[in-house]
């Protein structure tokens, strides 16, 4: 991996303004998916690294909080101008530690920054209201930081997650301590590296690498200076840090699973709708969270739409994410692979059939699976309920609005869910009827730093991004002036 500025490659955590090993001096391997090679040894930081981390943010947020919301703004927007001078660069770490293709990376890159802008913007309209009293007394409303904020992040947005939690607290006024994957910390380090550079003070932003997810997650829990935790990953995760978090009534933040559901009906442009769904299925080789996770087509046009996605599925190319050829890389590791085969396995063994790939490709590595459909799908099989976090794409058929509706809700999850139709009358009934979070309409590209990010149900809490996004970061405090009468 070569980079235009080598140290932006950093394997040391950041604490405090200062680049630190684990007290125990202890590392763990950073590997790249597509070839299994060693790309960097990281510092493994444990509990009570965890722990400095803290008191640092603590220590630091007393002065950050004072800052004028200008100055606040300025600095992000310097770390903003850095990021996207740096866009190759990070776009190759981004590559080699987690695999996607490099035009993805690319992609990524220009949206995390595009996070850091926004909320340097939006730094400077936090406001507050007054209320109309009484003669004698005056009601105010402010918003003032909730204080330190753990963030934890997940391995295939390793970039985007990051500015899209710390953005909205550093605006906020609000210190940071972010716990990436141990997957893809290399990320982490870089971003923090241009915040350093950008003039961030120390102990604003600190970044704690690990392997040991659970004893720094269960740090951060239960800590009582930690008064927020931000989280991005697994639902069965995010239900454990709810947990954790209750001994100190921390305010929460979870954007967890999802089972998006892409609905294609009669009316729909069936061309755009296989495009859509090609493009948000095998996004990321489908390890996205808001990724088609079942394709719902209307009868009339099933056979049609399974030929036509069957077709363009098989034409992907797939290859190393650095191979400026590839459409779509390796799954983040074998196991991930693995697991993701056994789903298919298990549904083709109750009745699925593959109509193309189900398949690992091992003559390109480890990881790597070929994009693959399947018909068949019935709703007693696990791949049905199950968030498949690879490249698989199940395709049922319904009859009509009421069953597409049923089926769509049939989850636990609420993110992200899909629709095409020209029907103008079924666009606003169905988005209105089924119960996601977010909803794109012939289209598979919602998100965005204008966006309230978030979802129902089992997918999460709160909002990310957008002006909504920095309300978690805050306390709403009121006070009321009295004796203000009439002289």
């Amino acid at each position: 991996m070569q980079l235009d500025d080598p140290t932006l490659l950093r394997s040391e955590a950041y604490i405090d303004g200062k680049w630190q090993a684990a007290q125990h001096g202890k590392r763990f391997d950073v590997l790249n998916p597509a070839d299994a090679s060693r790309i960097a040894s990281v510092a493994d930081l444990g509990a009570a690294d965890t722990n400095r981390a803290i008191l640092a943010a603590e220590r630091a947020q007393r002065e950050w909080r004072e800052r004028p919301a200008k100055v606040r703004s300025q600095l992000l927007r310097r770390w903003f101008d850095l990021i996207v001078a740096n866009q190759e660069d990070l776009a190759r770490l981004m590559t080699a530690e987690q695999g996607k293709a490099l035009a993805e990376a690319r992609l990524e890159i220009s949206y995390a920054a595009s996070f850091i802008e926004w909320f340097a913007e939006e730094a400077k309209r936090l406001y507050g209201d007054v209320i109309p009293g009484s003669e004698d007394r005056r009601l105010v409303v402010i918003k003032q930081p909730v204080g330190v904020v753990a963030a934890i992040t997940p391995w295939n947005f390793p970039s985007a997650m990051i500015t899209r939690k710390a953005g909205p607290a550093l605006a906020a006024g609000c210190t940071v301590v972010l716990k990436p994957a141990a997957e893809t910390p290399l990320s982490a380090l870089a971003l923090a590296a241009l915040a350093e550079r950008a003039g961030l003070p120390a102990g604003v932003f600190n970044i704690v690498t690990g392997s040991d997810a659970p004893a720094i997650g269960d740090t951060l829990t239960a800590s009582p200076v930690v008064r927020k935790l931000t989280f991005t990953g697994s639902t069965a995760v995010g239900k454990h840090l709810l947990a954790a978090s209750a001994s100190t009534v921390k305010k929460v933040s979870m954007e967890l699973g999802g089972n998006a559901p892409v609905i294609v009906f009669a009316s729909a442009d069936i061309d755009a709708a296989v495009a859509g769904a090609i493009a948000s299925r095998y996004r990321n080789a489908g390890q996205t969270c808001i990724c088609a996770n079942r394709l719902l087509v209307q009868d009339s046009i099933y056979a049609e739409f399974v030929e036509k996605f069957t077709y363009a599925a098989g034409q992907l190319r797939v290859g190393p994410g650095q191979d400026e050829n590839s459409q779509m890389g390796p799954m983040i590791d074998k196991g991930a692979m693995d697991a993701v085969d056994a789903m298919v396995r298990e549904a083709v063994a109750e009745g699925a059939t593959i109509t193309t790939g189900g398949a690992a490709l091992d003559k390109l590595g480890d990881s790597f699976y070929a994009p693959t459909v399947l018909t068949g799908v019935s709703e007693r099989m696990r791949i049905y309920h199950q968030e498949v976090f690879g490249p698989v794409a199940p395709v049922l058929p319904f009859s009509d609005e009421a069953e597409a509706i049923t089926m769509a809700n049939d989850t636990e999850y609420g993110l992200a869910a899909y629709i095409y139709s020209n029907d103008h009358g079924q666009i606003w009934r169905v988005s209105e009827a089924i119960e996601y979070g977010m909803v794109g309409v012939n289209e598979v590209g919602i998100t965005a730093e204008t966006i309230p990010f978030g979802g129902m149900k089992e997918s999460g809490l709160g909002r990310e991004g957008s002006k909504y996004g920095i309300d978690d970061y805050v306390e709403v405090k009121y006070i009321c002036m009295g004796g203000i009468s009439k002289s």
